[in-house]
């Protein structure tokens, strides 16, 4: 059986790297962007689509629109009240038996440090975190919420905003050389949870120079056909079945 193929690999593998997607963070009640139901569906703007307004130009052009707007809808969606899932506590458990070396995100929810994850790799950001776009001063999310209108710096006067990658926003080039070197090095990869559209995120795979290469998603991916094993189902559900059990 897959699962019993997954469970073996898992023992036989020693530099395992996990590279993940919104959907990790759906168990635990955090929307993806995609969906009928995803963040992108929650925009209240008429006059543009969801896809514009959250980009890096539309946060250039319509800066206060646009952070009223995150707040609102996924700051919030992103709060201190979401917990782990069991996809979540099965890669800390694995990375306390020395098998999982890095979990290497695109969510910016910061689950995977609440399961007890130590080695992180957050190529988009957390939402945990805002700075100064003057004086690059950190804030943590609580002083952007609780901000009466736009959350601004008590240094320079700056803006407060989020300290996430938005689209169309470069991504932090160390971060993506060493998720690089981690994926090159690896013995197994497991992805999951991601569709693997959204690049330089979804280019990783190509990187990986070994033959057990896990997918676990809902849906297809177009790198199906390179995957050792494939499981359409609840990542949660999978992890947990090998690792937590």
């Amino acid at each position: 059986m897959s699962i019993e193929k997954l469970k073996s690999m898992i023992e036989n593998s020693n530099n395992i790297v996990f590279l993940g997607g919104a959907g990790v963070s759906t168990e635990s009640g955090i929307p993806d962007f995609r969906s009928e139901t995803g963040l992108y569906s929650e925009s209240k703007n008429k006059r543009r689509g969801p896809k514009e307004i959250y980009t890096y130009k539309y946060y250039e052009e319509n800066k206060d629109e646009y952070l009223l707007m995150y707040k609102t809808n996924m700051a919030k969606s992103i709060s201190n009240t979401r917990y782990p899932n069991a996809a979540h506590m099965a890669l800390a458990e694995l990375e306390k038996r020395g098998k999982l070396k890095v979990v290497i995100t695109q969510n910016v929810d910061g689950l995977h440090q609440k399961a007890g994850s130590q080695n992180i790799i957050e190529l988009h950001g957390s939402t945990k975190r805002c700075y100064c776009e003057i004086c690059n001063t950190k804030y943590d999310l609580d002083y952007f919420l609780k901000a009466e209108d736009l959350a601004k710096c008590v240094k320079c006067g700056g803006v407060v905003r989020p300290d996430i990658v938005m689209y169309g926003e470069k991504l932090n080039n160390n971060l993506l050389e060493e998720s690089k070197q981690y994926v090159a090095n690896a013995d197994m990869l497991i992805i999951g949870g991601t569709s693997l559209v959204v690049y330089p995120a979804a280019g990783l795979i190509r990187h990986y120079k070994g033959d057990k290469l896990v997918i676990i998603n809902q849906t297809e991916t177009k790198f199906d056909s390179k995957a050792t094993l494939i499981f359409n189902d609840s990542i949660g559900k999978i992890l947990s079945s090998v690792i937590l059990k």
